[in-house]
C-alpha cells in the first residue's frame, strides 16, 4: 500500500540581519521537523535555504505568549538564537498572539522578555552570560581565564569563551575582512576543548562603542549575523575593558546593539526582523 502523502508543510521565510530562517507553526500539535526535513529545508539549492529553522510552540511557562525551538542547516539542535527570537517575536505579533510593547517567550535555554521598538526592531533580554569554563563548555581549563590558549598547529590560537545559553569563542584580530573565520572556525569547533562544538567570533574592535563582527556557527558555517554570537562578543570585550556596556556590533548582514547594564544583569540585543515570503513544502 502506497503511503499517504505529507500534508503540505506551511511556512514564512524570515531573516534578522541577514541571518535567515524557515518559521514553522507547530502550535496544533503538528511532529517537530526531523534531521533529515530540516536539512531538506535548509538547502539553497533544492529546498527553501535557511541558516535555521525555527519551531513555534505552544508556552512552556506561565505567562509566555509562545516557546520555540531551533534546528541547524545540519538537522541538529539549537539553544539560543539571537536573531531567530527577533523573527519569532515579530511573528507572533503579525499573528496577533503576541500584544502590547512588552511579552515573554520561552527558548530551548530560557525566559526571554522582548520590547517591541520602533521602525519593526525587537530588543530581546538574552540571559545573563556565563564564563566559567564548565558552564561554555570548555574542557581543560579549571579557572574563568579572560584569555585561553590552545594548540591549534603554530602559532597557538588565543580566545575568549562564554555561554549565551549556547557556546561561543572570540578571537579578536585587526581586520575581519582578512580573519580566516572557515579555516580557524572549523578547527576549533573540532578542537577537543570544545566537547559541545561551539559558534567562534572574529571580532574588530573599531572604537569603545563599535565592533565588526564575523561569526562561524557550528551546524551552519558563516552566518551574515549571528545575534547570541554579538552578545558573547559584547561581554567578553567588556570583561577585558575594552568596549562600553553599550556597543553597536556591525556584522556582514547589519548591524545590532548590544547594552548590558552590570554583571548580573542580562545582556540584551536590539535589532531589525524581516519577513520575506509565505509558502507550503510538498513532500
Amino acid at each position: 500500500m502506497a503511503t499517504a502523502p505529507r500534508p503540505p508543510l506551511r511556512f514564512s521565510k524570515m531573516h534578522g540581519a541577514g541571518n535567515d530562517f524557515v518559521v514553522l507553526d507547530l502550535r496544533q500539535g503538528l511532529p517537530p521537523p526531523d534531521a533529515a526535513l530540516s536539512r531538506a529545508l535548509a538547502d539553497r539549492h533544492t529546498g527553501v535555504g535557511c541558516d535555521q529553522l525555527l519551531t513555534i510552540e505552544p508556552p512552556r511557562s506561565d505567562g509566555a505568549v509562545a516557546s520555540y525551538r531551533i534546528w541547524n542547516a545540519d538537522g541538529g539542535n539549537a539553544a539560543q538564537c539571537g536573531n531567530g527570537a527577533r523573527c519569532v517575536a515579530a511573528w507572533l505579533v503579525r499573528d496577533g498572539a503576541a500584544r502590547g510593547q512588552h511579552f515573554v517567550l520561552d527558548s530551548p535555554s530560557g525566559r526571554h522578555e522582548v520590547e517591541r521598538l520602533a521602525d519593526g526592531e525587537f530588543r530581546i533580554a538574552m540571559g545573563v552570560p556565563r564564563f566559567q569554563p564548565a558552564d561554555v563548555p570548555l574542557a581543560g581549563f579549571d579557572a574563568m581565564q579572560d584569555e585561553y590558549v590552545v594548540a591549534l598547529g603554530e602559532p597557538s590560537v588565543r580566545f575568549g569563551a562564554v555561554s549565551m545559553g549556547n557556546p561561543h569563542a572570540l578571537v579578536e584580530v585587526d581586520d575581519v575582512d582578512d580573519a580566516p573565520v572557515a579555516g580557524l572556525g572549523a578547527a576549533l569547533q573540532r578542537h577537543p576543548a570544545f566537547p559541545d562544538s561551539v559558534n567562534v567570533g572574529f571580532a574588530q574592535v573599531l572604537s569603545r562603542g563599535s565592533i565588526r563582527l564575523r561569526v562561524y556557527e557550528r551546524g551552519v558555517g558563516e552566518t551574515l549575523a549571528c545575534g547570541s554570537g554579538a552578545c558573547a562578543a559584547a561581554a567578553i570585550l567588556v570583561r577585558r575593558g575594552r568596549v562600553d556596556r553599550e556597543v553597536s556590533v556591525a556584522l556582514p548582514g547589519g548591524t545590532l546593539r548590544i547594552g548590558w547594564r552590570d554583571d548580573d544583569a542580562p545582556i540584551t540585543m536590539a535589532g531589525p526582523a524581516a519577513f520575506v515570503f509565505e509558502g507550503e513544502w510538498h513532500s
